[in-house]
This record gives structure tokens, C-alpha cells and sequence, in this order.
């Protein structure tokens, strides 16, 4: 996917929150708290957040007062849908064709959780890969069968629509979108000011059946943090399972079970943030930053780094650079 990254560095990138009747308290307080307060010493401009409904109206047990209406949605850069309650009623008709719009006149358009079905509902989804609560998958691909929908991922990036899964998830997504408009660096600085994981990516599994244990209990806890201390060397599963003490199938299993995703596919997305991290931060050569993020060569990194982040690393240090 080829992806053009906005210019940050002269204009507030506006965010309209949709608001209605029968949301979801969690995820519309979530992208109010990601996209409202700037972090410290931005190098530039932050969002213009604002919420829009057509009334007051009753989130979870909140009553939320929009900005503006729902016309205002059109003006928007990004228009966020948090998730709805009941998604056996069909979405306000008036809320789809506001988001419907939104995308006609260019806005990205995003859904948390089961705001999904607002996205579907206005045919933006049709065609396009799309994820939202493990619980609702079924739902959503039955009576929006054009829709393909992804039952095991956390998020999908299709550029100017994505999807998110439930709670978390929807964390993840926003924080995936600060990360696009403003870098690895300022979006780990927001995950850290609430407390929250930096980067999970999106096709990681949404619900794993074992129960992930306490961050700091799990058989992953002490290799982890030592292969994360390696990542310019080169690194195996055997390396890792050796390290592990356990067998190469004992550890793929253990793997899934904390982070979702395979050690190599684990290792490629560690090497890949180091690589984006270096490129923000540092005048390293292209070349330099492929051995310290362990690529080897400039031609291996710029491969990777081009389908996995859309766009090649000169391009990204260029928007990112402070």
C-alpha cells in the first residue's frame, strides 16, 4: 500500500469525534484523550479536536455536548466513530450519511470497535478489508456481505478507512494514526502519558484464547527485553528459543500466546520501530541504521520498511525529522 503521509508541520490537522445516541463511553473518551491534549515540546502543530452531534446525548452514563453538528464532519481531516451499543438496530440514518460524506469530500475515516457498522452501513467498507469486536465479526459480515471482514487482527489500515476491534484495540489504532501523522517518537511519548503499550501492530490476534499473563509473569518476560538489547545482531528462533531454554514449537506457542505474532514476524516489527526511531532521532545513514536495527543492508531495510510502514525510510526521516 502506497501511502502519502500528511505534512504536519504547518496546520492543525483537524479530528471529529461523531457523537449519537447509544455509544460507547470507553472508546469516545480514549480518541478525546489521544487527540485532545498536545504532548510536551511538540516540535509543531497538535490536533483540532471537536465533537459533533446533532444534540446532547447520553454516552454510558455521560451526557456529552458536541462542538458542532454533523456537518462539520465534511471539514474534518479525520473523522472518528466511536462504537455503538446495539448493533442489532441499523445506525442513525443521519450519522452514515454524515460520514459518508466526510469521505467524499477526503477525510480519513476511522471506527473504534463496533463503529464499524456506520462505516459499512455508508458503503465505505465495501471491497476493503475491516475488523471490529470478535463478538459482533459474524454480524457485521452477514448482513454487509460486500465487506471483508477480518475476525483476527486488531486493526486494518486501508489508507483513508480503518477499522479497529474492541477497548484496546481501539487504543491501539489512535495511537497507529498519531504514530502515521507525527511519528514513532511523539507517539510513544502520548502511550507513555497514558500508560499504555507504545505500538501493537495491527494483524496481531484480537482474542487469544489463553489468557495473557501479568506483564512481568509471563515465560517471555526476561527474553524479550534481551532480544530487544540485540537487535543489531543477527537472531534466530533457535537463538532465541536456546536462550529460552525451551524447545523452537515450545516457544512459537508462547510467542502467540503474549504477543500474537510469530518471533520472526516479532522481531521484524522490533527491528523495523528501531529503524523508525533512529531515523526520527538521529543523522545516521540509511546504511547505518539498517545495521544498528540488525537489516544488514540498505536495500533489506528499505524493503521492509517500505511495505510494512507504505512509504521508503528517506521519505519518512523527512516528514519526521525535528
Amino acid at each position: 500500500m502506497t501511502r502519502t503521509i500528511p505534512d504536519m508541520s504547518s496546520f492543525r490537522h483537524s479530528v471529529a469525534i461523531a457523537a449519537t445516541e447509544g455509544m460507547l463511553h470507553l472508546e469516545l473518551a480514549l480518541a478525546c484523550e489521544v487527540f485532545g491534549p498536545a504532548p510536551a515540546a511538540l516540535p509543531g502543530p497538535w490536533y483540532d479536536l471537536g465533537v459533533c452531534g446533532t444534540h446532547p446525548v447520553r454516552v454510558g452514563r455521560f451526557l456529552v455536548e458536541p462542538d458542532h453538528g454533523f456537518d462539520r464532519l465534511a471539514d474534518a481531516d479525520t473523522v472518528i466513530v466511536p462504537a455503538l451499543a446495539d448493533v442489532d438496530e441499523d445506525p442513525p440514518a443521519d450519522l452514515v450519511e454524515a460520514v459518508r460524506a466526510a469521505h467524499e469530500a477526503g477525510a480519513r475515516v476511522v471506527s473504534l470497535c463496533t463503529g464499524a457498522f456506520v462505516l459499512a452501513a455508508a458503503g465505505l467498507l465495501d471491497g476493503l478489508r475491516a475488523t471490529t469486536h470478535w463478538a459482533h465479526t459474524g454480524e457485521l459480515a452477514a448482513r454487509y456481505p460486500r465487506v471483508e471482514v477480518d475476525p483476527d487482527v486488531l486493526y486494518v489500515d486501508n489508507g483513508s478507512v480503518l477499522t479497529s476491534a474492541g477497548k484496546a484495540a481501539a487504543m491501539d489504532l489512535c495511537l497507529h494514526l498519531v504514530r502515521l501523522d507525527h511519528g514513532s517518537a511523539v507517539a510513544n511519548v502520548v502511550a507513555r502519558r497514558l500508560v499504555v503499550p507504545p505500538h501493537r501492530e495491527g494483524g496481531q490476534a484480537q482474542f487469544v484464547t489463553t489468557p495473557v499473563p501479568a506483564r512481568d509473569g509471563h515465560p517471555l518476560a526476561e527474553l524479550l527485553p534481551w532480544a530487544m538489547g540485540r537487535l543489531d545482531r543477527p537472531l534466530t528462533v533457535e537463538d532465541l528459543a536456546r536462550r529460552a531454554n525451551m524447545s523452537s514449537r515450545h516457544l512459537a506457542r508462547h510467542f502467540r500466546s503474549v504477543t500474537g505474532t510469530t518471533p520472526l514476524r516479532w522481531l521484524l516489527a522490533q527491528r523495523i520501530r528501531r529503524a523508525q526511531e533512529l531515523l526520527e532521532t538521529t543523522d545516521e545513514s540509511v546504511d547505518a541504521i539498517a545495521s544498528a536495527a540488525g537489516m544488514g543492508t540498505a536495500t533489506t531495510l528499505r524493503r521492509h520498511f517500505q511495505r510494512t510502514i507504505g512509504v521508503p525510510p528517506d521519505t519518512y526521516r523527512r516528514t519526521f525529522r525535528t
